[in-house]
């Protein structure tokens, strides 16, 4: 079960409030009669409620509570108007802050039993991609912006072909959160179906869009969110034979391919419309195809990555970041996985607006695969190579190596 929600232990801070209500105590009974603190003792309940259960909360109350009983005793006047009102207050406000502290508990059981499903969704809709398939090394993220889920509207997968090849697909519902499984379970199950039965990635895509377009209506949440409802998606063929690979972008933000410390922005020629419009059945679709060599990562995310913004507003500028990392990229996809992850979370200083997902592919070099010599020209030179039919990437970024 996720712990980022229950209470961290805090019992050895109960000594905090404990201490404070045998200090204000002591400086009341010393100070003059016309000095009141017994009122501060209600900080003490207030105090524990933030680090410990409504048990230990009252426990500290009555203590409050009898902290102010031995003040008005000691001070003569216990059955004054005056002692009487603040024994009568704290003993309010200490059931009150018990009250919330139950509520506030309740919350968070409620909290991690919901996330507890969620995570075991995840497992069985998402199924993690191994971390090895084929001459491929395979790192994966996903992280929820709902407080009820762990899971939502983005959504990846790796497959393998039968040609030899490895499928990978990453893709982001329209919507986030517990309501848009459904829709994302719809896009999963086509294409797990559909990576190993057709051979050109084209109809691969054709006929996600097709089986989309006729389940998605079925499982979106419409009753709350009555507009159109779709899918962008990026999809890839990666030949084990060859260093090379192939993508269809379906309104999808396009991949970057990291090779040393540059780092391309693999823009397709022409994007097709998202899945789920049920156009692509009838549109001309064609691949884009670039060069995958040994040794090379690909770095696939979706929107909530690039739309994540600073405290400041300014957006998470990924390329740029991905150019920058000092390791990059010896030390592997999981490596550049967690660099992101940081670096991310850094720039949005913990706040997550959107859901997240990652997915880095290595290359893995072998004797079958031999990485091209850069003869010493920069890497900007070889932009070119990522499309060897003659595309340009739309940008680069490097760093100096």
């Amino acid at each position: 079960m996720d712990r980022l929600l229950e209470r961290p232990s805090g019992q050895g801070l109960v000594v905090v409030p404990l201490v404070l209500i045998v200090v204000i105590t002591l400086v009341d009974v010393h100070s003059p009669t016309d000095v009141h603190l017994g009122p501060l003792l209600v900080i003490a309940p207030a105090l524990t409620a933030s680090i410990a259960g409504p048990r230990l909360t009252a426990l500290v109350g009555l203590l409050a509570v009898g902290a102010q009983i031995l003040i008005g005793a000691l001070h003569g006047g216990l059955g004054t108007a005056n002692h009487i009102s603040q024994i009568i207050a704290i003993t309010l406000l200490s059931a009150l802050i018990v009250i919330f502290c139950r509520a506030g508990e309740r919350r968070r059981h409620e909290l991690n039993r919901v996330r507890s499903v969620s995570e075991a969704a995840q497992r069985v809709l998402l199924r993690p991609p191994p971390r090895r398939v084929g001459p491929l090394r395979v790192a994966w993220l996903y992280l929820a912006a709902g407080d009820e889920a762990k899971i939502g509207g983005d959504l990846f997968a790796v497959a393998r072909a039968a040609h030899p090849s490895t499928r990978a697909l990453i893709g982001d519902v329209r919507g986030k959160g517990l309501a848009s499984i459904g829709e994302a379970s719809v896009v999963l199950g086509a294409f797990r179906e559909g990576a190993h039965r057709y051979a050109l990635l084209p109809d691969l895509v054709a006929a996600m869009d097709d089986s989309v377009a006729r389940n998605l209506e079925e499982v979106a949440d419409t009753e709350h969110d009555a507009g159109e409802h779709f899918v962008t998606a990026l999809v890839l063929d990666i030949p084990d034979d060859g260093p090379h690979a192939e993508m269809v972008t379906c309104g999808h933000p396009p991949p970057l391919l990291v090779r040393e410390h540059q780092v391309t922005e693999l823009a397709p020629r022409q994007s097709a419309p998202p899945l789920g419009m049920g156009e692509l059945s009838v549109l001309p679709l064609r691949s884009d195809r670039f060069a995958f060599t040994a040794g090379d990562f690909l770095v696939l995310y979706t929107d909530g990555v690039i739309e994540a913004r600073s405290p400041t507003g300014a957006f998470y500028p990924l390329a740029e970041r991905v150019a920058s990392f000092p390791s990059l990229p010896a030390g592997g996809p999981d490596s550049l996985l967690n660099h992101i992850h940081r670096d991310l979370l850094a720039h949005t200083g913990g706040q997550l607006n959107d859901d997240i997902a990652l997915l880095v592919i290595e290359r893995v070099p072998t004797r079958h695969l031999l990485r091209p010599l850069l003869n010493g020209r920069p890497m900007a030179d070889h932009a070119a190579d990522a499309y060897p039919d003659g595309a340009p990437p739309s940008r680069a970024h490097g760093r100096g190596i």
